[in-house]
């Protein structure tokens, strides 16, 4: 965690195998993140799913926003990395 201007900027590696569901929600309690994320993904990839059904892939290179009510997990069997300018501060938070 790097603290600009107010902010935080984190940077995360999610292992083959991690989900947010899985990993994450037995920490915070939640039935999903309720988190927003806004960042870019430096390797690998994650598949994220709303809890209004809807879905999507973000990939290296990608710059991306997640709402909140979302589960996600690493969708190959490389790390992800990710660098997130919004998040990062409340990030497996209660």
């Amino acid at each position: 965690m790097v603290k600009v201007g107010g902010g935080e900027i984190g940077r995360f590696t999610f292992q083959p195998g991690w989900r947010w569901s899985e990993c994450i929600k037995p920490v915070v309690g939640t039935d999903s993140c309720q988190v927003e994320h806004v960042g870019y993904v430096v390797s690998g990839s994650l598949h994220i799913q709303h809890d209004d059904g809807s879905t999507g892939d973000i990939a290296p290179g990608t710059v991306y926003r997640i709402a909140p009510g979302h589960d996600a997990w690493n969708l190959g069997d490389e790390p992800t990395v990710v660098v997130e300018f919004q998040g990062a501060a409340t990030y497996a938070k209660h």
